[in-house]
This record gives structure tokens, sequence and C-alpha cells, in this order.
């Protein structure tokens, strides 16, 4: 049987909103896990966005039970007042992910490093030319051959997705852009439409299997291997061309934030 709370309402009853007010009054333990319950839909959406960050070392529930720890903590430090609950925690749930993913420090150093030299790279012959330069330009400019260059942008898939998501945290006018109805200034809603409007933008400009290997990746939850299949291609030619679209995003995004 649920506990009764407020003007005879159980809790399953009562909406987000009346819930945070109770608990702002009682502070009662197993409301706040109650409300922290009902946002297990928002980590399992934020995590499967990002599953790349992940997938290799721990599963989506996994994950769910880290994410609820970080509701729970989230729920005793929200205000109300200063907006939307499910913008409040996303970013800390999406940074925890990407805390787990460091902490596992998997990846190679020696893949990390040469993952750095190609963002680079990659960097000043976007900059100087105005263009994304090919793959074997860049390979041309670092001095290694073609089939090095595709085997590091496959094996650097996981270093592009966090230095991705390192330029949308380090924006404040990204949490605009994905809620443009959290309330906050207008100044900050615009600069928010603008930034979604570059990263469409961005996206269209990528080439058509690269923009085909995000939708199935990032809208239907394709794995890898299941993309491979579709396409018709090698699970390896698959993760390259998700890290080569994934590092053209980064590049342009971080061009329109420094500028901003």
């Amino acid at each position: 049987m649920k506990p009764e709370a407020a003007q005879g309402k159980s809790y399953e009853d009562m909406t987000p909103e009346e819930l945070f007010a109770l608990y702002g009054e009682n502070r009662d333990p197993n409301l706040k896990w109650e409300i922290a319950l009902r946002y297990t839909g928002l980590i399992r959406s934020i995590a499967l966005q990002i599953r790349g960050v992940f997938c290799s070392f721990t599963q989506l529930d996994d994950i769910i039970n880290e994410g609820l720890i970080v509701l729970a903590d989230a729920v005793d430090k929200f205000d109300p007042e200063k907006g939307r609950f499910e913008m409040y925690v996303a970013k800390r749930i999406r940074g925890m992910i990407v805390d787990l993913a460091r902490q596992q420090d998997w990846v190679p150093r020696t893949v990390r490093q040469r993952a750095q030299r190609i963002d680079k790279a990659v960097t000043e012959m976007y900059n100087t030319t105005g263009k994304m330069p090919t793959d074997q330009e860049v390979a041309e400019k670092l001095g290694i051959t073609l089939e090095e260059y595709r085997e590091a942008m496959a094996n650097a898939a996981l270093h592009n997705i966090l230095s991705l998501d390192e330029v949308f945290d380090n924006s404040d006018t990204w949490e605009a852009a994905a809620d443009p109805e959290s309330g906050g200034h207008p100044e900050q809603a615009l600069m928010g439409e603008e930034l979604a409007a570059t990263l469409a933008k961005a996206v269209s400009s990528l080439k058509t299997n690269e923009q085909l290997v995000l939708s199935l990746y990032y809208e239907r939850n394709l794995k890898m291997k299941d993309i491979a299949a579709v396409l018709e291609i090698s699970a390896p030619r698959v993760s390259q061309i998700h890290a080569k679209a994934v590092q053209k995003l980064k590049v342009m995004m971080s061009e329109y934030m420094q500028s901003g």
C-alpha cells in the first residue's frame, strides 16, 4: 500500500511538481526515492544516446543503477523555482557516464595520443581551408598511410565521443537548445536555437553514409554490428565512419562555440 500524502492523495497520484513541493516540506527519504524512480526512463534515454561511451565495459542496467544514485542526490539539491528537474539532472547523468568511462581508462595511451594528433591536424587544416580535409590529406599531413589513419580513427571512437561530449558540456547554451521551454532568459533561448540550428547544419554537411550511421546509431539505437549488417559493410568500417562523423561535428561545433 502506497503512503498517503497531502490532501488524501497517494504519491503515485501526485504530479512531479506536487512531489517536489511536498519533499521540500518533509524531506521524507521514501518520497525522495519515489521522485527519483519516476525518472528512470530519463537515465535510459540518455544512456542509449551515448552508449558508445560505456558499452565496452558495463551494461545498461548498471548505468541505470548508478544513475538512480545521481537522481536521488539531485532531488536533494534541486530548487524547483530555478527550472525543470529534467534539465537540471540530465547533464549530471551524462557526466556520471563519462566519468565512469574515464575511470576505466581502458583506451591505450598510444591510441589516445594518436587520436589527439589527428584531432589537432584536422582542426588546423579545417581552420586554414574552411573545409574538412579528406582522409588521404590528413594521413599525408601526419606522415602515415591511409590504412593506418583509418585504423586509428576506428580505435579512437571513444576518444571522439568523449571530446564531443566535452564541447557541449562546456556550453551553457546547449541546455537552452535542448529545452527551449525551460523558462530561461530570452537571450539564452535564442542562443540555444542558434546552436541547435548550427548543429543541424553541421550534420547536414556530412556525407550521406556518415549521416546514415549516426541516425542508425543514435536514433534507431542499433549496435555497430547491426549497422554493419544493414549497410552490408564490416563492423570496423562502421566504426571508422562513425568516428569520422563525430570528429567532423566536434571540429565544426568547437569553432562555432569559440566564436560566440
